[in-house]
Parts: C-alpha cells; structure tokens; sequence
C-alpha cells in the first residue's frame, strides 16, 4: 500500500481551513483523511485541525483491524466522539459558534477498504471496472438532483451548491454513510475536498489518477489544474493504491 496527501491554499483563500494526512495503527494499516473546515473566524480552521488530530489519536492507538465490521465499527464509533468534541467546543467559544467540517476518510487493508463520509468532500475509485465516485454528497444540490429537481448540469452552477444537509460538529449527532469495498492489486483511491472535485471534470480526474507517475507527481497535478481552473478554493486530497509487496518496495 502506498498513499500521498497534498494540500493547496489556492489562489483566492487567505486561509487554508482543509486539513488531512495518512496515518497508521500499530499494525501498519493506513487512515486516510480529508477534512474541509467552515465558519467564521477561522473556525473552520479549528474544526478540521481538531478532527483530524481526534481521529490521528485513535487510529494509532488502534489495534488491526481485520474485518469490514471492525472497520466500520471503528467510524461509527470514533466519528461520533470527534462530532460531540467539536459541538461541544463550539458551545464553549463563541468565536467557533457554528464551526464544522467536512470528512471522508477510508480504512484501507489488503483486502477491503472501508470509507466513511459526511459533507461534500469525496472519494473516488479507479479500478478494472473504470472510473467512479464511492460517495455521496450530502448537500442540498445532490438532494434536489437525486429528487429530480434539476439535472446533474443544473447542479454544476447551481446558486446554493455550497450549502451542507450534514456537516461533523453542528449538531449533537451526526449520521454518516460508511462503505466497505474490495480493494485490489493496482486499484487507486481518491479522497478530495471540493476544492478539486469542484474545479476538475471526471474524465480530467480518471486521466491524471490513472497515469505512470509516481503518487506525488499525481497529486501535484491535481492542484495545478484546479489552480490553472481558478483555484477559488482550498485543494486538499489524498491517493491511496494499491501494489503488491515486489512492486511497493514494501
């Protein structure tokens, strides 16, 4: 298993309020995370920091994890400690009134990689089957399109795109999607903020993912092409792939 992460400012934002990495649990299995931050003040900057330091913790106080129920076990349980420290945080400095942030994450293991997610921030796969998106949005634009209020191109430049339906923090609970799938010999994942998702089509994201390039060569693609686009937001992303232990070097 190999993985990168990468994170951008962009060519707008004063602020980086993302925040992600790749992380192992004491038997070398990989969380990969990232997390968009919103509110005022910079508080999104405090919600995607502390979330990502919660779950950084946990994970590497963990033990293996050696099925798909242990996986998504793992995110229904830490996912909602991390919620309530964020609401909690919150409710206690004004200044982080109303501070969330987005997360997808994904447990990946030699057999199955398990993805949690809650927000816009997504992940993608690329494997023998093609190019596809693992997740769903939960966002007001993604409600409207799958009630078939408007089409997918209507949702490109929909006014309210940026509005959330779930966000980690601002709320006491939180419901999260979380999907296990069998991770293969030379399949990629690809988990982003907005940010890139946002500024790059699919064909553009299939065509960079699926090249012969080295991970940080990939990635450092990825952040041009949404910058080259306008950059208006934060880039964030993480790829994770798959190789066998000749080929890693591992």
């Amino acid at each position: 298993m190999k993985a990168v992460f990468m994170t951008d400012r962009g060519k707008i934002r004063q602020h980086n309020e993302d925040n992600g990495g790749v992380f192992e649990n004491r038997s070398g299995q990989r969380l990969a995370i990232v997390a968009d931050g919103m509110g005022g003040h910079r508080a999104g900057d405090v919600a995607s920091k502390m979330a990502l330091a919660s779950m950084k913790a946990y994970w590497e106080e963990t033990k293996e994890i050696e099925t798909a129920e242990e996986a998504e076990q793992w995110f229904r349980q830490h996912v909602s400690k991390v919620n309530s420290q964020l609401f909690d945080h919150a409710v206690q400095n004004i200044e982080c009134e109303g501070m969330g942030t987005t997360i997808v994450a994904a447990i990946s293991t030699d057999r199955f990689s398990t993805i949690a997610n809650i927000g816009d921030s997504r992940c993608y796969i690329l494997n023998e089957s093609g190019f596809s998106q693992i997740t769903e949005d939960h966002s007001l634009v993604n409600e409207l399109v799958r009630s078939g209020q408007i089409t997918k191109e209507d949702a490109e430049h929909h006014p309210r795109k940026n509005v959330l339906l779930r966000a980690l923090g601002t709320e006491k609970t939180v419901d999260m999607d979380i999907k296990t799938i069998i991770f293969e010999e030379g399949d990629r994942l690809l988990l982003c903020s907005d940010g890139l998702s946002n500024k790059l089509s699919c064909a553009e994201l299939e065509e960079i993912l699926g090249r012969d390039e080295s991970l940080e060569e990939k990635a450092a693609a990825f952040i041009k092409l949404a910058n080259d686009n306008g950059g208006e937001d934060n880039i964030t992303l993480v790829i994770v792939e798959f190789l066998d232990s000749i080929e890693s070097g591992e």
